[in-house]
């Protein structure tokens, strides 16, 4: 989850709401990846999830990596609830998910260097406590009342307007995972390319990536059920956004989405105003009920930004959202098959004509298949395998034409394509087979 923004001034045109988000425009000398991922904590004596407090917990964690290398703290009502360091920030899901969002990077290669720096920092402090993590996108068998709650006013707000709108909310919240990828766009015309690939082979990622076939301690039916999570949710901030596919497309068009999202909060002096259910234009107008009179500043829109969560999300970047988490070169996975796809233009234009064919029912219907059956799936007769391996070959050719040797990150995508299999398939078949039945070997077989 985004921490509270900082800095802008009061908006005085609405103009500027989509300038906010026009102003992310870069040329592609300047085009950089952002890679994040969450991870489930655990105790290796008793397979309990990572509490927040104690000898053995994420503030001590945060603590050992705070005086060890070198990250500042970051707090909240007197609470650690984050790290920061040289544009990467650690920070906390609602249920202790543990999440890496790394600095602006130029290559794959650098991703990489840096997670394996941020597992190898993580490492030395929890292994001497009994502490590891999971890769992986659901936690298995954990009860909702068995999850720690973060300290995070912003959290307990959403609690308990998810538990209002949807079927699903707090479990995405307390106990799911994913990993994704922030990536630039160029201009307006760039951004609704990207986006409308993004949204389009989002189920291709879903399919790629899945490994949430177990929850509340047995089969859920779903290779990936984070993604059938996020279909029970809040319709009116999720989904595959099919008006993104219309003629006028752009920043304007997304911001009036945005508008009409309802509230979760204002930010003030450190603290979190409820807002549940209100509505930023009448905020612009000075008539929102929790803060009469009051007009936002540009950081309440970028706040308010980060509480829509669709498939693919556009703030000043284009963020990918489709994924489960996994191992670590799945990690790498990811941000590779994205990057192939969107930072060279002729991978992004055989990408647009793989998928522009697609109508809403059937992209729609994509992402359903990708839940229940990963690359088995299919819908409108187009099946994800054969998708995916088009997908994952244009991928390629993007990221052998930026000529930094990057493609040998693609290589689990490969071996799935070859296989036909995911990492819940081969999980699935290790509970039938070797495990026999029993989820205590996932939590080893997850390790990060």
């Amino acid at each position: 989850m985004s921490i509270p923004q900082s800095g802008g001034g009061p908006i005085e045109d609405f103009a500027q709401l989509a300038e906010y988000m026009a102003s992310g425009c870069k040329p592609k000398a300047d085009w950089r990846i952002g890679s994040e991922h969450e991870k489930f904590g655990w105790l290796t004596d008793t397979r309990a999830p990572l509490p927040y407090a104690g000898e053995r917990s994420i503030s001590a964690l945060f603590a050992g990596l705070a005086d060890r290398y070198n990250w500042t703290p970051v707090t909240e009502a007197g609470n650690i609830i984050g790290l920061t360091r040289n544009g990467a920030n650690v920070s906390l899901e609602p249920g202790g998910q543990f999440e890496l969002s790394g600095a602006p990077l130029t290559s794959l290669h650098e991703i990489a260097a840096e997670l394996q720096n941020h597992l190898d920092e993580v490492r030395s402090i929890a292994d001497p406590l009994g502490i590891k993590f999971m890769g992986i996108g659901a936690a298995p068998e954990w009860s909702h009342a068995e999850m720690p709650v973060m300290p995070k006013g912003r959290y307990r707000l959403m609690t308990d307007y998810m538990g209002r709108v949807g079927t699903h909310g707090t479990q995405m919240m307390y106990r799911t995972s994913t990993v994704q990828v922030n990536l630039d766009f160029a201009s307006e015309a760039d951004m609704v390319q990207k986006l409308r690939v993004a949204l389009a082979l989002q189920p291709v990622a879903t399919a790629l990536f899945a490994s949430s076939p177990f929850f509340d301690g047995k089969l859920n039916g779903h290779k990936s059920w984070r993604s059938r999570i996020w279909r029970g949710l809040d319709n009116s901030r999720t989904g595959m956004l099919p008006w993104a596919f219309e003629d006028g497309m752009g920043f304007q068009r997304y911001v009036d989405w945005v508008l009409d999202v309802p509230m979760y909060f204002v930010y003030r002096d450190g603290s979190y105003i409820n807002a549940l259910g209100q509505s930023f234009r009448d905020f612009l107008a000075g008539n929102l009920p929790t803060l009469p009179g009051e007009k936002p500043t540009l950081s309440d829109w970028a706040d308010h930004m980060t509480t829509v969560f669709p498939e693919a999300r556009v703030k000043k970047y284009i963020e990918m959202r489709g994924a489960d988490c996994g191992d670590q070169p799945h990690i790498n996975a990811l941000s590779a098959f994205w990057v192939g796809l969107m930072y060279d233009q002729t991978a992004l234009d055989a990408a647009w004509d793989l998928v522009k064919g697609l109508d809403g029912e059937t992209r729609e219907g994509l992402r359903l298949a990708a839940s229940e059956q990963a690359l088995q799936g299919e819908a409108n007769a187009v099946k994800l395998l054969d998708l995916a391996r088009a997908a994952v070959g244009l991928s390629h050719a993007g990221l052998v034409a930026r000529g930094l040797g990057e493609e040998s990150f693609l290589a689990p995508l490969v071996q799935s394509l070859k296989s036909g299999t995911t990492q819940a398939d081969r999980w699935l078949r290790d509970y039938h087979g070797a495990w026999g039945g029993s989820l205590t070997p996932i939590y080893e077989a997850s390790s990060l």
